[in-house]
């Protein structure tokens, strides 16, 4: 598997030593959940988390989604668990900008000294000196990317790269006008926003950093489709033989370069499913099919969410 892993290339981030693998792995579902309240708490199963983890990187996984919001603390906690001492090709990437509500609920948390302490936060929890990319995650709407200046934390965050605690910065849940702010601030190495087949708003941005060597990276490769979206995309994987996440990743990978996916789960099973979309390759006919699914707004996209 580590050689098929390796099938759907690397991406170099810009202005850095680090290369990795355009399939990665996202960290979130490692953790817990206590009644109403997601990504909390330790996860039923820590030796299976702990076994997806290094069953990843294994397979050929050299790049790592995380924060220390999530559980908060248990996703990193493990993270250390299963992978400390870390391989020289392991690029952890993790995100600020947000902390947890006794609730549960997700609070900004934009502030210096918020920031300073996430950063501190990921760092023992990791186990680590110094962090290799930390997104600065907006959160002006828990609805999705929002308007509003990101100057104040990302210049937080500037500071701390200076100082040697992180080594790149990228930015996540932001506006194209917030990606331009930030990267007169700071050099960017990625973005993090959820897209998907159904949510292609950033179709522009992703030409844009792709053109400028910056990577993209979608979170929720299933989140928020139509019914009617949803039985094209089965209808899609029923032909090619393959699960519709696989499709549904299998279709971001060859939507462009730059493009970094990090597939989250906490079951083996599903990993191993995850990881083989690297050798699925989509044939135009399907593709065009795929890319013409109607968009969230459209008429169509309207139908299909009554049907």
């Amino acid at each position: 598997m580590h050689q098929e892993v390796c099938k759907a290339g690397s991406f170099a981030l810009p202005g850095s030593s680090l290369r990795v693998n355009r399939m990665g792995y996202g960290a979130m579902q490692l953790a817990g959940r206590d009644g109403n309240k997601l990504v909390w708490g330790p996860p039923r199963d820590v030796d299976e988390a702990m076994a997806v983890l290094r069953e990843a990187v294994a397979s050929g996984v050299n790049h790592i989604d995380t924060s220390d919001y999530y559980g908060p603390h248990v996703t990193n906690q493990i993270i250390r668990r299963a992978l400390s001492p870390y391989g020289d090709d392991l690029v952890i990437v993790t995100k600020v900008g947000a902390r947890r509500g006794k609730d549960g609920s997700w609070i900004p948390a934009f502030s210096r000294e918020e920031l300073m302490g996430a950063v501190q936060d990921n760092l023992r929890n990791l186990g680590l000196d110094a962090l290799d990319v930390v997104n600065l995650r907006s959160l002006f709407s828990v609805h999705g990317p929002a308007e509003g200046s990101i100057e104040e934390p990302l210049t937080v965050l500037a500071e701390l790269q200076q100082k040697g605690l992180i080594r790149h910065i990228g930015l996540s849940n932001v506006t194209p006008a917030q990606v331009a702010e930030g990267r007169r601030i700071v050099p960017i190495v990625c973005v993090q926003n959820q897209y998907n087949l159904a949510h292609r708003a950033d179709d522009a941005l992703i030409a844009d950093l792709a053109r400028d060597g910056i990577a993209y990276v979608p979170f929720f490769p299933l989140g928020g489709f139509t019914p009617l979206q949803s039985t094209a995309l089965s209808e899609a994987a029923s032909h090619l033989v393959a699960t519709p996440m696989q499709v549904a990743l299998a279709w971001l990978l060859q939507r462009s370069p730059n493009i970094l996916v990090i597939p989250g789960t906490s079951s083996l099973k599903h990993l191993r499913e995850n990881l083989e979309a690297v050798t699925l390759q989509i044939p135009a006919k399907v593709l065009a099919d795929l890319d013409s699914l109607p968009q969230p707004g459209s008429a169509l996209a309207a139908a299909g969410s009554e049907s």
